[in-house]
């Protein structure tokens, strides 16, 4: 099946909104455009859950950080904190 066309002026995509949605599902991504410029993309449920969700928690980022065992050591500072004026 040949992919159709993924790129819609404004004014085709509010015409043909149904069909806008039914080729985000069967072919991917949608590009609509305003003023010939791409402006916002439309995508499935699918898409948008696979490419929002996160991709570990912090305490992995860190555990896989190359710092990891790496011997760096901080130090806090112990003053007070700074006064400020409101």
């Amino acid at each position: 099946m040949a992919k159709r066309n993924r790129t819609w002026a404004v004014a085709k995509a509010k015409a043909q909104f149904s069909a806008l949605i039914d080729h985000a599902l069967v072919d991917g991504p949608q590009t609509i455009t305003r003023s010939g410029r791409k402006a916002v993309v439309v995508v499935s449920v699918e898409e948008w859950e696979r490419k929002t969700k996160p991709k570990g928690s912090l305490v992995e980022f860190f555990l896989n950080s190359p710092l990891n065992g790496s011997g760096l050591r901080t130090t806090r500072l112990k003053g007070t904190a700074r006064e400020i004026e409101l």
